[in-house]
C-alpha cells in the first residue's frame, strides 16, 4: 500500500513539475520576445524560440516521467527496462538540478528537489525484482530426487526398451558400455625438486 501510495504520489509532482516546468519557460520566452532582449548579440526571436522549445522538451520529458509512474502505480510493479531507465535518469535531473537551485535561488528550491529525488529513489527501491515466489526448476526441487526432465516435456512412446536400438537406428553406445573418459587430457605433474 505504501508503494502504491509513492508511485501515485511520485506521478502528481511530476505532472505538476511538467506544467510548471513548460509554463515557465513559455513565460520568459514571451518576455524575452516582447522587451527585445537579447544577450552576447544574440536574436531576440531565437533566444525566445529556443525557451520554448526548452519548456515544450521538458514539459514532455517529465510528463513522461510521471506516465511511467502511473503504470507503475496502477500496476504495482516495478519498472522495468525503460522505464526503469526514465525514472533513474529523473532522479539523476533532479539531483543535478537541487545542486544548481542551492546556488542560484536558494535552500528552498533545494529542499523542493531533494524531497522529489527522495521520492524517485523510494520508488525505485521499493519494490523488489522477483514480483513474487520463485519457480520451480523443471528437475523438481532441490532433494526430492526428480526427473532430470522437466514435468512439461512429451514423453516419446516409440523409444525402445532400454539395452534394445531403435527401429531404423544403428547401435549407439549406452551409458555405462564406454569407459570413462576424461573432458581434459591427464597431465603429468613433475615433483619440484628441494634444495637441500
Amino acid at each position: 500500500m505504501v508503494r502504491r501510495t509513492v508511485a501515485w504520489g511520485v506521478t502528481v509532482v511530476l505532472l505538476v513539475e511538467a506544467l510548471g516546468i513548460g509554463a515557465l519557460n513559455w513565460f520568459l520566452g514571451m518576455v524575452v520576445e516582447r522587451q527585445k532582449m537579447s544577450m552576447a548579440g544574440l536574436d531576440p526571436h531565437l533566444m525566445s524560440m529556443s525557451s520554448k522549445i526548452g519548456g515544450v522538451v521538458f514539459g514532455l520529458y517529465f510528463a513522461l516521467c510521471a506516465l511511467v509512474a502511473l503504470l507503475v502505480a496502477v500496476r504495482d510493479r516495478a519498472p522495468a527496462g525503460f522505464g526503469r531507465v526514465v525514472l533513474i535518469s529523473a532522479a539523476v535531473v533532479h539531483g543535478l538540478l537541487g545542486a544548481f537551485a542551492w546556488g542560484l535561488v536558494g535552500p528552498t528550491a533545494f529542499a523542493a528537489m531533494v524531497v522529489v529525488l527522495a521520492l524517485l529513489v523510494l520508488l525505485l527501491v521499493s519494490y523488489d525484482r522477483d514480483g513474487g515466489p520463485a519457480e520451480a526448476a523443471p528437475g523438481g526441487s532441490g532433494g526430492t530426487g526428480g526427473d532430470p526432465k522437466g514435468a512439461d516435456e512429451p514423453v516419446d512412446a516409440s523409444a525402445a526398451p532400454a539395452g534394445e536400438p531403435a527401429a531404423g537406428r544403428p547401435a549407439e553406445p549406452q551409458d555405462g558400455d564406454d569407459e570413462p573418459q576424461d573432458a581434459v587430457p591427464e597431465r603429468l605433474i613433475r615433483p619440484v625438486p628441494t634444495a637441500p
